[in-house]
């Protein structure tokens, strides 16, 4: 019998049924976290930095929940780590734009793809920890790299 404990945690894993998607829930996932990211913008960089600090650990939690559920160690249909490491990425964005939205959408997605060394690494975690913080960690990546094309674009 779940509690609402548990469906609260499944919400959130699949952040609000974006990971059920049957074609690259992950990818779905990053764009459910597009609207949340533009709100809490509007509130300025600290808000978008403890967004980012609530998702993960609210996500650890959720991601645990879900994948004992499942039985496996990352289920396709968690994607509240992908929620997580996109709000990471956007930490390096200084002015929210739809063109910054887009590049930090591009560069998350290849880095959460392609998990570079340490990053994979992050993977070996227990539990919710191993699912969310490997993206939170191609997060922290893609903000350096948003931070380094806000130097270089003109």
């Amino acid at each position: 019998m779940r509690t609402h404990d548990h469906k609260v945690a499944w919400i959130l894993a699949t952040w609000f049924g974006c990971g059920r998607v049957p074609v690259a829930p992950g990818t779905a996932g990053t764009l459910g976290a597009v609207p949340l990211y533009l709100m809490a913008a509007t509130l300025g960089h600290a808000a978008v930095g403890i967004t980012a600090l609530a998702v993960t650990a609210a996500g650890v939690w959720a991601a645990s929940i879900a994948a004992r559920d499942v039985g496996t160690e990352d289920p396709q249909v968690v994607v509240v780590d992908e929620v997580a490491g996109f709000l990471v990425t956007m930490l390096g964005v200084s002015r929210p734009s739809w063109v910054a939205v887009a590049v930090g959408f591009a560069v998350f997605r290849l880095l959460d793809s392609l998990k570079p060394w340490p990053i994979g690494r992050l993977e070996a975690l227990p539990g919710g920890w191993g699912i969310v913080m490997d993206d939170v960690g191609a997060g922290v990546l893609g903000a350096a790299l948003m931070r380094v094309f806000a130097v270089v674009s003109p």
